[in-house]
């Protein structure tokens, strides 16, 4: 179901007219990296050794620990697509994933389930899952310590970020032979903030990534092109209680951009091995090593390919976007709402010890 966008909302030119406008006096003030220039100039960044293997095998223990202690006979956990239809029929009416925000919870890849909506007998638990979300960063101590890290921190200064904050963190198994595509997708569509869209992703590669299992595909330049669509709470349910309505729908922006012809779909001519479609839009494949790191700008054009092979192709994902400090406010119809209006974890104090540190040496 797609609604038109309310006024407040509307990616309009104003608001294209504020992000240029702060994006051009952040640049000024700032001293340019390279990796910075490579990030503003494609809209996402590849960093390699971003993490050691060791750290990449102790997130990946990690969750395998977290999945022993799951017992899917206590939750209907849902299963999670990214296909515009399947997507609203699941993520749009299950609780389970609204209150996920901080929290750890498991969620199923298709056909995993029985007519019970739980996982099925005669299916290895570890070997059904789609992801974990989306609090490990808030609840979990060994993802947390990656989340906060000084590398983390600084990457984000370094492409300037002034107050960011971590709304969401994702585990993604891509499972071997089973794993589904991703469709093509803006992450600010999810995460969306004003007066300004300030998602910004960060895509740890913990397995090989490759052609062959299913790894990133990202558009460059394609940040520069505005949001296409909004992913938010319906009205109709949150506010008119109508209880048949879906909680979640997808409402356009009213921008007319080419790229719309693929938004939440597989471009025509997608299909491996060739994949001839998503060249000829101006896609480009990211394949990583474990601990590659890829920066990813919010509205960056980005999809990925099913897992067909034997092989595993885990991520640790974090989403993070600017905070009150910077004068940007999280949209209240995004989905990921954390109970209570607590505040999302900062990465401020990060920032302050780097810079703390950065005058002691020039002293």
């Amino acid at each position: 179901r797609i609604l038109k966008t309310p006024p407040l909302l509307r990616c309009s030119r104003a608001t294209r007219a504020c992000v240029r406008a702060h994006a051009m006096a952040a640049s000024a003030e700032a001293t340019t990296t390279p990796r910075r220039a490579a990030f503003e100039r494609d809209g996402f960044l590849l960093l390699r050794g971003f993490a050691s293997r060791e750290e990449c095998a102790g997130m990946k223990q990690r969750m395998q620990d977290l999945i022993a202690q799951w017992d899917p006979e206590k939750t209907l956990a849902p299963v999670f697509a990214t296909d515009e239809k399947e997507q609203l029929k699941h993520q749009a009416s299950s609780d389970y994933f609204l209150d996920s925000a901080d929290r750890i919870h498991f969620f199923l890849e298709a056909g995993a389930t029985g007519e019970d909506g739980k996982l099925k007998k005669d299916l290895p638990k570890a070997s059904a899952l789609n992801k974990v979300g989306h609090g490990l960063h808030v609840v979990d101590e060994t993802f947390k310590a990656y989340s906060h890290s000084d590398k983390v921190t600084s990457l984000v200064a370094d492409l300037g970020w002034r107050d960011p904050v971590l709304p969401q963190s994702m585990y993604i198994f891509k499972q071997p032979k089973i794993g589904g595509e991703v469709t093509s997708h803006q992450d600010s569509c999810f995460l969306h903030t004003t007066p300004r869209p300030t998602c910004l992703g960060l895509w740890l590669s913990l397995d090989h990534a490759t052609l062959e299992n299913g790894c990133l595909w990202a558009r460059p330049g394609s940040h520069l092109e505005p949001i296409r669509r909004l992913f938010v709470r319906n009205p109709e349910h949150f506010e008119k209680r109508d209880e048949k309505s879906p909680k979640m729908v997808f409402e356009g922006c009213g921008t007319d951009v080419k790229a719309n012809e693929w938004e939440g779909k597989m471009p025509i001519g997608w299909e491996p091995p060739t994949s001839e479609g998503l060249y000829e839009r101006g896609f480009k494949p990211v394949e990583c090593e474990p601990g590659d790191l890829v920066v990813i700008h919010g509205q960056v054009d980005h999809l990925s390919l099913p897992n067909t092979s034997p092989k595993h192709r885990e991520t640790y994902q974090l989403h993070l976007i600017e905070g009150p400090g910077e004068g940007v406010t999280w949209s209240p119809r995004n989905w990921l709402q954390y109970p209570d209006k607590k505040e999302f974890p900062s990465l401020r104090n990060g920032l302050e010890e780097r810079k703390r540190k950065a005058s002691e040496i020039s002293s």
